[in-house]
């Protein structure tokens, strides 16, 4: 029973120990880069927009991840191909389209949010 309560205190230990960061030379702590791949993370860097960079478009992929179903990600890649489409959406008539350009939108909030620092 002793180890397995050890375990426990040792696993609580480290999982409190993770959330703020990584301390940088001065001693402040530095805020966590989120990075991930996939396709908008690639659409991202490809369409070579000013301001896209590696760990930017990777951040934006990240916060997909977490908020986006595949589909959705797919269909938000054809916006970074044409951003004419976002717009045709946006002031489209059809309910899927709609509940697109609502998911999309606040999907763009969250990461404008979580990636400006990137």
């Amino acid at each position: 029973m002793k180890p397995i309560v050890f375990a426990l205190i040792a696993l609580s230990t480290l999982a409190a120990c993770g959330g703020r960061g990584s301390i940088t030379t001065s001693g402040a702590y530095a805020p966590r880069v989120m990075y991930a791949t996939g396709p908008l993370q690639r659409a991202c860097i490809s369409e070579g927009r000013s301001g896209a960079n590696g760990m930017r478009c990777g951040c934006i992929q990240a916060v997909a991840d977490q908020q986006l179903s595949f589909s959705e990600q797919r269909r938000g890649v054809k916006a970074f191909k044409d951003p004419h489409k976002m717009q045709v959406w946006r002031q489209s008539d059809r309910a899927s389209d709609n509940a697109f350009w609502s998911v999309w939108k606040t999907f763009g909030q969250n990461a404008a949010a979580a990636c400006s620092a990137t």
